[in-house]
């Protein structure tokens, strides 16, 4: 179930009545929300439902142990973490290591003649992996002060808003919200309908039309455009995947607000990030701060001497790379951004006086901006690329010459909102919030529904499914 959708329109809409109307019954309200998200998810496929069901279950169980238990904390927590990233890479991974061990054996002699079918990689699996593993990671660091409910922690593993593509919620952060009085007082409405408009916005207009218009065509036949349009791709990624990705997130948090609950920020305009690591606290936040307190602190981290440092940035990166795709291609990409990460730090170590003054100013930032906006965008194109053949070939078409034939009018707007748009202070988006509290609430109403059929309008034909489903 898309949310672009009239039937996910239809069916939050049902939700959100009778959740409300439950919200004095926090039991019912509870229950029948993960009724609903089960209801969600079975709407892909319902055969996969005792798979989402058994992964909460073992991390409610385990999370239940680590709390009562003083002595085996740490072995309650291995085994939940075991059997979570086992699921996990039977799903996700078998394909991948059985297609590479037949490649090798075939470099060493006769390739067996062997027929093996992946599982089908179930929707949403990396993202509800990641949260039975924070549930149980949250009580095993006490962060989780009350007593874990199984119905909470079914909730929190399935709640539908973020459980198809994120954001990643800290069970410390979330389940307290289910304790919580349910009232109105506090629903930040026209938050929530400025999120889901500029949502759907981003997802059906802008990252669509760079798909289907000038990404997709590129990349399928790369052999067929010169360096304009190519560079033009590549560019247009970069807006496709942001405004894909972050437009479902806006969606989420707007759906998740209207119910009452609040989920964190996932993005802070990425493009305007000025250095690697100030990139990776703007992108995709949710993931790059599980990566960070659940991998990186636990390597080691900054604290054992540079060398130890580098190796776990690279290492965090590497396991993130592979978290998106079982695919070198992935692998490429996290080892690009491991390397930015390293050379940045090894840059601000540089401590030459000239270097210093000039790392001050604003005209570098400006530069150190546009060079990593760059960087990232080299590594979309693996990231983006299926093969490393087609990733070359896009590289060596930019060298090229040739006709730019892909640049109308609409593609060029909305690959300049996708991008500039980030420079747009967030005071506007604060100001137009307080302004809609003014207008009567039919207004309001009015003014939401007029979007809707807007962007319905006004987008192309048909919805193409998240870039972030197949993760």
């Amino acid at each position: 179930m898309l949310f672009p959708t009239v039937e996910y329109a239809l069916f939050f809409l049902v939700v959100l009545a009778v959740a409300w109307a439950l919200a004095r019954f926090p039991a019912w309200h509870k229950g029948f929300l993960l009724v609903a998200s089960y209801l969600f998810y079975g709407f892909w496929n319902w055969t996969y439902l005792p798979l989402l069901f058994g992964i909460s279950v073992v991390a409610g169980l385990v999370a239940q142990r680590i709390q009562q238990s003083e002595t085996r904390r740490k072995q309650w927590l291995v085994l939940g973490v075991v059997i979570c990233l086992a699921t996990l890479g039977f799903y996700k991974y078998t394909g991948f290591v059985l297609e590479n061990v037949l490649a090798v054996w075939g470099r060493f002699g006769r390739a067996p003649v062997v027929g093996y079918h992946a599982p089908v990689l179930p929707l949403g699996i990396s993202f509800f992996v990641f949260h039975a593993i924070s549930l149980m990671g949250d009580c095993y660091r006490r962060k989780v002060k009350e007593p874990v409910a199984m119905g909470d922690a079914l909730l929190y593993v399935a709640f539908f808003p973020q459980l198809i593509a994120g954001p990643i919620l800290r069970a410390s952060r979330f389940l307290p919200q289910l304790r919580m009085e349910r009232t109105g007082r506090n629903l930040r409405l026209n938050r929530a309908l400025l999120l889901i408009a500029g949502g759907l916005f981003k997802k059906v207009i802008v990252s669509n039309m760079l798909a289907t218009r000038l990404v997709e065509p590129v990349f399928q036949v790369p052999q067929s455009y010169g360096v304009g349009d190519v560079l033009l791709a590549v560019y247009g990624y970069a807006a496709q995947i942001y405004c894909d990705f972050s437009g479902y997130t806006d969606i989420a948090i707007g759906c998740a607000l209207l119910l009452g609950y609040r989920f964190p920020a996932n993005f802070r305009a990425p493009y305007t990030a000025v250095n690697p690591q100030d990139f990776w606290r703007r992108w995709h936040i949710s993931l790059s701060t599980w990566l960070r307190d659940y991998l990186y602190f636990p390597l080691g981290g900054s604290r054992r001497g540079s060398v130890r440092t580098y190796v776990n940035l690279m290492l965090t990166m590497l396991l993130g790379g592979l978290w998106h795709g079982a695919a070198w291609t992935f692998v490429a990409w996290g080892a690009l951004h491991g390397s930015y990460l390293v050379v940045h730090r090894l840059w601000t170590l540089v401590g030459w006086e000239p270097v210093v003054r000039m790392r001050g100013t604003m005209a570098w930032a400006w530069i150190s901006r546009v060079l990593l906006f760059h960087a990232v965008c080299v590594g979309w194109v693996f990231f983006r690329a299926s093969t490393f053949e087609l990733a070359f070939e896009i590289f060596r078409r930019l060298g090229v010459p040739g006709a730019v034939t892909l640049a109308t009018g609409p593609v060029v707007l909305v690959l300049m909102i996708g991008l500039a748009g980030q420079f747009a202070p967030t005071r506007w988006r604060n100001s137009l919030e307080v302004e809609l509290g003014r207008w009567p609430s039919l207004v309001r109403g009015a003014a939401f529904a007029g979007a809707i059929v807007a962007i319905e309008v006004l987008g192309p034909t048909g919805v193409a499914p998240f870039i972030y489903f197949q993760f």
